[in-house]
């Protein structure tokens, strides 16, 4: 930032970094997975990321971390939710459950929202890790909870979509699915929330009363988080294919087949759509037309979903352990990483850090060298 003075002028300038939180699974509330404040990290000097800091947790992370206010929260199969200083990676504070903790952690107001496989979706206080309030459902919470407007809504493998009260875990409403709702996070747009089920459709809902306003099943599970921009909602199935719909009508705007099933959510930015296959491949199409313009091999894709910022499209890989970086306009290689184990977790990207999770049961945290988040 310059200034000048206009009668005096004297002229001054500083540089300072603007601080951006990563609140939920995706993001924001649309999904996109794009952080288009990240302004440290760049496809010029990515390939200098190294190690900043990592955590081992007591067994698999699989979450998706979300990084706010300085702190990062993540899940682990050792039936806890961790939270941790973003800048050294201390410990701050965790919570046991009764289950697994898959489910990825949404942050707003002051609360952190988590779902376990003890079929329980917890409201925290993301400073101390406090109980506030917990409601349990009939099965297992895989699903990241969406938290907006004073609402949270969260999936349950019992079939329903459950909206709550955020402040007090008064339940609102609940829609009855045909499958499911395992990883397929809630995602909403000018009120509609929109959200997939295992029983291979999609769903868009009225977000205040939970009504259907349409559907679509494709020809196989529907297992990711369903993603909106301009207008229009991307969702991928495991039939190989990546849809794109209208967001009001429903109406099918275009398909594409990958070589294989998918199970990560795709990502959107500056036009783009970037999708995971379990055919090895992250592909880049246009987002308005569909229309291929790169793909690059990594290796199987799992659950992990593209992260994109700043010109940098992060993925990590089932196959060969790996987390990626690679250029979003070109698919050109940059920088990547190799962890012990499957990476199911998907990466953030929030102040010149990049975090993610892995089956080798660690938090990563990837910074410039010099630089401290």
């Amino acid at each position: 930032m310059q200034a000048r003075g206009s009668s005096s002028g004297l002229f001054a300038q500083a540089t300072f970094l603007v601080q951006t939180d990563w609140v939920q699974f995706g993001f924001s509330r649309d999904h996109t997975h794009f952080n288009n404040f990240e302004n440290v990290l760049k496809p010029t000097n990515v390939s200098n990321l190294v190690l900043d800091w990592s955590y081992t947790a007591g067994r698999d992370i699989v979450s998706s971390p979300a990084v706010v206010n300085g702190v990062v929260y993540v899940g682990s199969h050792d039936d806890k939710l961790y939270a941790f200083n973003a800048a050294t990676g201390m410990l701050l504070w965790s919570y046991a459950t009764a289950g697994p903790v898959l489910s990825s952690p949404a942050v707003a107001n002051g609360v952190v929202y988590i779902g376990s496989s003890d079929h329980t979706l917890y409201a925290l206080n993301a400073t101390t890790g406090a109980f506030l309030w917990s409601y349990t459902t009939g099965l297992f919470i895989e699903s990241p909870p969406l938290v907006i407007n004073g609402m949270v809504y969260v999936g349950s493998d019992d079939h329903k979509l459950y909206a709550f009260n955020a402040t007090t875990g008064t339940l609102l409403w609940t829609y009855t699915t045909n499958g499911d709702i395992g990883f397929s996070s809630p995602t909403i747009a000018n009120g509609v929330v929109y959200v997939c089920s295992e029983g291979d459709t999609l769903y868009a809902l009225n977000a205040t009363r939970g009504t259907l306003l349409w559907s679509y099943t494709a020809g196989d599970e529907m297992d990711s988080s369903p993603v909106i921009a301009n207008g229009v909602v991307y969702a991928d199935s495991k039939d190989d294919k990546l849809y794109a719909f209208n967001a009001t009508t429903g109406a099918l705007l275009w398909s594409y087949t990958t070589g294989g099933q998918m199970t990560s959510a795709p990502a959107v930015a500056n036009g783009v759509v970037y999708a995971g296959s379990q055919d090895g491949n992250l592909y880049a199409l246009n987002a308005t037309t569909g229309a291929f313009l790169w793909s690059y091999t990594t290796s199987l894709i799992g659950s992990s979903s593209a992260a994109v910022a700043n010109g940098v499209v992060y993925i990590g890989s089932v196959g060969n352990y790996t987390l990626y970086a690679l250029n979003a306009t070109t698919g050109a290689f940059l920088w990547s990483y190799t962890t012990g184990n499957t990476i199911g977790s998907s990466p953030a990207v929030a102040n010149g850090v990049v975090y993610v999770g892995s089956s080798d049961h660690t938090l990563y945290a990837f910074h410039l060298p010099g630089t401290t988040p």
